[in-house]
């Protein structure tokens, strides 16, 4: 749950994932997700970066498109 919506337990997530879900999903969205990584996972978009990211090495990175 993002801190700007009261979220006090951190997970770490690689900075390309992190972004990721942030350009997938508002703020708002991911609270009314709350603790559910599974509703996050199953997005269309998010599970199409997953399968793409996967077979990467730990120190990839690269840009993250802006879209919603």
């Amino acid at each position: 749950m993002p801190k700007s919506k009261k979220g006090r337990d951190t997970v770490p997530v690689h900075p390309i994932c992190h972004k990721t879900i942030h350009v997938t999903f508002t703020n708002a969205e991911l609270a009314r997700m709350g603790e559910d990584r599974e509703l996050i996972l199953a997005h269309e978009r998010v599970a199409k970066f997953v399968r793409w990211v996967k077979d990467k090495p730990p120190d990839f990175h690269a840009k993250t498109r802006n879209s919603r």
